[in-house]
């Protein structure tokens, strides 16, 4: 399966999607697409949710218009190259703090030689279809998205060594980890944090990387791309029904009260 997502960020495009945290259903993927959205990325760090769960979640992804990423909850093999052989196109990993663990991403995640992920064939990743191995093998490593979250002081640290390493895709700066790190736990405008965060920007430049980040507003959003973000998450489910809501039952009573 193609992955525009990735082809518009190795172009030098922005991409816009959002997070999925709280909806396991099998339409989020197609009402995100109808509403815009270019990739859903699938939360298993923070959910609870099982392997079995994001693979119905990706299923309904593809061939919807959207392109299914998921974040796992920690960089090992199991949980980065099953992921992707239950249909993901790409994966994000938090807490990178050393090329390292880079690396570890990137052997986890393509085929041998680049990598020593396990081959399954005619399964859910290649769509169950027959074909060619090596051409299938070749074609999953290229098309397959590779995210590090920079949110600690020691990603920071190393960002330039991480930003080098060959085939990670983006650096994802993860806001409120990253502040709780720094010692400034949700300060946004805070030196510290705002400097943690051009770093970053200027390794993605150097390197050519995209940088990433989760925008909670089109406001916050707009002002992300100016800074030189090109991939962005806008909210997640959660938040984003919340938010209509409160504002749809606030007006509703302010209507009534008028």
């Amino acid at each position: 399966m193609n992955n525009p997502v990735k082809q518009k960020l190795r172009a030098g495009e922005s991409v816009i999607g959002t997070m999925i945290f709280e909806f396991a259903t099998t339409g989020i993927a197609r009402i995100a697409a109808a509403a815009g959205a270019e990739f859903a990325l699938f939360d298993l760090e923070h959910t609870g949710w099982s392997l079995e769960t994001l693979r119905m979640l990706v299923a309904t992804s593809r061939g919807a218009g959207i392109v299914p990423l998921t974040r796992v909850p920690a960089t090992e093999y199991h949980f980065m190259a099953r992921a992707l052989d239950i249909g993901a196109l790409g994966i994000m990993v938090p807490m990178v703090e050393t090329a390292e663990q880079a690396q570890k991403i990137v052997a986890s995640t393509k085929y041998p030689p680049m990598g020593r992920r396990g081959l399954a064939l005619g399964v859910a990743h290649d769509d169950y279809m027959s074909g060619d191995a090596v051409q299938k093998m070749r074609r999953a490593d290229a098309e397959t998205l590779l995210i590090a979250q920079i949110e600690t002081a020691k990603g920071v640290e190393h960002v330039e060594a991480i930003a080098a390493v060959n085939e990670i895709d983006v650096l994802w700066i993860g806001q409120f980890d990253l502040t709780n790190s720094l010692g400034i736990p949700a300060q946004f405008e805070h030196p510290k944090y705002l400097e943690a965060e051009a770093c970053v920007l200027a390794a993605c430049k150097r390197h050519g990387k995209a940088a990433g980040y989760m925008a909670t507003t089109p406001e916050s959003g707009r002002a992300l791309l100016a800074k030189g973000f090109r991939a962005l998450a806008y909210g997640g489910d959660i938040w984003l029904y919340q938010q209509a809501l409160r504002d749809g039952i606030a007006g509703v009573r302010g209507g009534s009260a008028g």
